[in-house]
């Protein structure tokens, strides 16, 4: 868990559309019922945060329907609220990791994000399912825009 990793003086803050239910209880962590694609999240989070983010996680999807124009408008809407999020909310030499679907708005939007940082790769956690196109990209050395 991410607020074990940073500890009692560090700080977690998360999005998301469906309330966490039960509630977390824990003083370092906030999780705010929204959606990332919203900028007025952005001053919520940098406020219970106090300062730019050092890592920003993204294990975020798009609901698939199985309509393919309609599917790839969600991820490709998805990948610019992630793309922005990185911008208002990681700080200069900060870490990302973002799930991305195998597709070419994935592979577009990796395309542009790889530039504003010192590395970036592919990544597959072997607790992925057999079968399944999800990868994540493990971004290190933020640069800003």
């Amino acid at each position: 868990m991410a607020a074990e990793r940073v500890g009692p003086s560090g700080r977690v803050a998360g999005v998301d559309r469906a309330a966490i239910d039960p509630p977390l209880e824990l003083e370092n962590v906030l999780a705010v019922e929204g959606d990332i694609g919203d900028p007025a999240v952005y001053p919520v989070l940098l406020g219970h945060l106090g300062r730019r983010a050092d890592v920003l996680l993204c294990d975020a999807a798009p609901k698939l329907t199985g309509v393919r124009a309609g599917d790839r408008a969600q991820e490709e809407a998805l990948l610019a609220a992630v793309e922005a999020a990185l911008a208002a909310l990681l700080r200069s030499g900060g870490l990302a990791l973002v799930k991305l679907l195998d597709c070419p708005e994935a592979k577009a939007f990796e395309a542009r994000v790889r530039g504003s940082f010192r590395e970036a790769r592919r990544v597959r956690p072997k607790a992925s399912r057999a079968g399944s196109s999800e990868t994540y990209l493990l971004a290190r050395g933020y640069r800003g825009t």
